[in-house]
């Protein structure tokens, strides 16, 4: 499998891109944490809420408890993946993804607080929007370690 393959097979659902790889107990393992912290968490209605522009009734009804576990999961599941398919071989490649993992978790436990131009964002856009922060500090932050270790 092509390692960009295996992210959006991953993004999809985490234990999607190690069935395909043949690691079907790792797969398996993923898909069954994610559904049960998706389940725990209420995250499908959550998703369809704050599709709807229902972004009180999104908050109200997450259980934030499991929630916050969903994005170390959904990125550990992605790097995994990423690895498995030959990726990940540069010095702290995995950076960037535990950046936007720590990201949309803050950005999670935030989401019932902030708002942007006077909208609650809720807790599936504010997430999403941390993604992109996340990464790009992951690689900024990857990107200063190589070098002060080149010198």
């Amino acid at each position: 499998m092509k390692k960009s393959e295996a992210i959006f097979w991953s993004i999809a659902l985490p234990g999607f891109a190690q069935i395909l790889n043949k690691n079907y107990i790792k797969g398996i393992l993923f898909v069954l944490l994610e559904f049960l912290v998706n389940v725990q968490a209420n995250f499908n209605e959550i998703i369809m809420l704050s599709f709807l522009g229902e972004i009180q009734t999104a908050i109200d009804r997450t259980d934030f408890q499991w929630l916050l576990f969903y994005p170390c999961l959904y990125f550990f599941a992605m790097w995994d993946a990423y690895k498995d398919a030959g990726g990940g071989k540069e010095p702290f490649a995995f950076l960037p993804l535990v950046f936007a993992a720590f990201f949309v978790t803050v950005g999670t436990m935030y989401s019932p607080k902030i708002m942007i131009f006077d909208v609650l964002i809720g807790p599936v856009w504010l997430p999403i929007l941390s993604v992109v922060p996340g990464l790009a500090t992951g690689y900024l932050i990857r990107k200063v370690i190589l070098v002060v270790e080149s010198r």
